[in-house]
């Protein structure tokens, strides 16, 4: 088994997402998803990904303008715990028009500051470092 402590996925159409680099540079290993190839089944739509079992926190970044991948954020909602941190990031106008699928998670509109990605990685820390004192 390998070790996952503090592993955030990072789910993005983007080639060299910024806050990987910053992530990881505070001590969190990123996994990065692009997300289905076109025209393909998202594994955790079509059942369960691995991705997402070892995640301590989720960075979701595709664009909710395409169905799938309100789909695809659906599913992230419905199969990771609660405690996971999950935040889902959006461009400008969307935080309003998807405000139904957006009501129960933490949204950033446009690229996130360091501020953000900091308070995001201190929350995974804190759960994580929770978990390990009740295991």
């Amino acid at each position: 088994m390998h070790d996952t402590s503090g592993v955030i996925l990072d789910v993005t159409s983007v080639d060299d997402p910024v806050s990987k680099k910053f992530l990881e540079q505070m001590g969190h290993p990123v996994m990065v998803c692009h997300g289905p190839a076109w025209g393909r089944a998202c594994p955790i739509v079509a059942g369960d990904c691995p991705m997402v079992d070892d995640a301590h926190g989720i960075v979701f970044r595709l664009n909710l303008d395409r169905p799938q991948h309100r789909v695809i954020l659906k599913r992230y909602q419905e199969v990771i715990d609660n405690d996971v941190p999950l935040v889902v990031i959006v461009k400008p106008g969307q935080e309003v028009t998807y405000a139904d699928i957006l009501a129960d998670v933490q949204v950033w509109v446009g690229e996130p500051t360091i501020a953000e990605l900091d308070g995001f990685a201190a929350r995974t820390e804190s759960i994580d470092d929770l978990h390990a004192a009740t295991a």
